[in-house]
């Protein structure tokens, strides 16, 4: 079967452009992560606690007071966090410190805040 090269109202052969990007796109399991990693992000509760990460290192009962919420809800936000590797915990006697994993989760945080009240 013969490709057409034909061009669109805008002027521009789009089958040539779709072959040139096509071999610049990111390998199909590499994009399914990436939509996987901002499905995070899609969670209130989740941006609320990344969010206060990013000010101080805080447990468990900090977060839950701090949102109000139970202990039982942030622990299970922390696990999805922390299976992502966006949350990092530390050990303090009986206390289990949270906080950012890496600075890649702050700069995601603030170029979102960023974007929003543009």
């Amino acid at each position: 079967m013969e490709q057409k090269d034909e061009l669109c109202d805008c002027g521009r052969n789009h089958q040539l452009d779709a072959q040139a990007l096509r071999q610049e796109m990111l390998d199909e399991d590499l994009l399914f992560d990436l939509a996987d990693f901002f499905k995070l992000f899609g969670d209130s509760t989740r941006v609320k606690i990344l969010y206060a990460l990013s000010q101080s290192e805080l447990c468990v009962g900090d977060i839950a007071e701090l949102l109000s919420m139970s202990q039982s809800a942030i622990s299970h936000q922390l696990r999805i966090l922390k299976q992502s590797k966006l949350v990092k915990g530390r050990r303090e006697g009986k206390t289990v410190l949270y906080s950012l994993a890496d600075g890649h989760v702050t700069t995601i945080l603030s170029q979102g805040i960023e974007h929003i009240v543009e």
